[in-house]
């Protein structure tokens, strides 16, 4: 994939990098694998706002993606790649030799007619989902499980990937995008390859209207607020107010928020790199 630039005929187009959408095949998702999906404009259920700066926006329509991938041994051929509204990596629609349909995350490097599978005995190939236990040491993975049969929660979104680096007894050891080592249980499955889209980094929306098309709204900082609105309001001319904070007054930059007690804390060898 590659990003395009645009001629600086107006200020929105000067700053404009957007994806080329090459690799998309189809512009209609599988009707049997989407609903409608309702945006609540950061409200909760009696209509009070509770997260600010969300509303507006383009309908989207949310595709449901197998994330557990346990059709395992039935072979299932790439029939379409798609663009998914609900996040930045594209999709695939699997076409299951049972005739089942279903969406994954199009890894980088999966193209339509090749054929994927899932389970233990499949073969350590792009696309293909697998037990930690049965992937070699030092392959490249994303959509990784953190507790068996729960799912893929870790490495989703576009150009991510983690590495498999080594085994201890029941558990692996994996370095994730963030930089932080941690030990999963070996027979949590995770999907061969990196995510695709990686050239999405690299996009720039160009302007403050596209943001508005995603559902974001204008963001105040705390600054330019009164001292009554924010710990860092007030003061004179431009002032900016001490520590960075949040409206509730927690710190912004550098606060450990982890709590020291948390049950998985003894599986992480190395924290993330700030």
């Amino acid at each position: 994939m590659a990003v395009r630039k645009f001629r600086p005929t107006t200020p929105g187009q000067r700053h404009k990098i957007i994806g080329t959408f090459e690799e998309l095949t189809t512009s209609v998702p599988e009707k049997s694998l989407v609903y409608g999906k309702r945006s609540s404009g950061g409200r909760n259920n009696v209509g009070k706002m509770t997260v600010r700066y969300i509303g507006g926006g383009h309908k989207r329509k949310y595709r449901f993606i197998d994330f557990k991938r346990e059709k395992d041994g039935i072979p299932a051929v790439v029939k379409t790649i798609e663009y998914d509204p609900n996040r930045s990596a594209r999709i695939a629609l699997l076409f299951y030799a049972d005739g089942e349909k279903r969406y994954i995350i199009a890894p980088n490097g999966l193209k339509v007619g090749m054929t994927v599978m899932s389970g233990p005995d499949a073969a350590p190939e792009v696309g293909n989902t697998l037990p930690l236990q049965n992937i070699p040491v030092g392959t490249v993975i994303h959509n990784i499980e953190l507790r068996p049969g729960q799912g893929a929660i870790l490495v989703r979104s576009a150009g991510n990937f983690a590495q498999l680096t080594s085994r201890e007894g029941k558990y692996c050891v994996v370095k994730l995008p963030s930089g932080e080592i941690r030990q999963i249980l070996s027979v949590c499955r995770a999907t061969i390859g990196s995510v695709g889209n990686s050239d999405h980094a690299l996009e720039s929306s160009g302007k403050a209207g596209r943001s508005r098309w995603l559902g974001l709204r204008p963001h105040n900082r705390g600054v330019v607020m009164n001292p009554v609105d924010h710990p860092m309001g007030g003061g004179e001319g431009r002032a900016s107010g001490g520590h960075p904070r949040s409206r509730k007054g927690l710190y912004a930059k550098g606060l450990k928020t982890r709590s020291p007690k948390k049950h998985s804390s003894k599986y992480i060898i190395e924290r993330r790199k700030k």
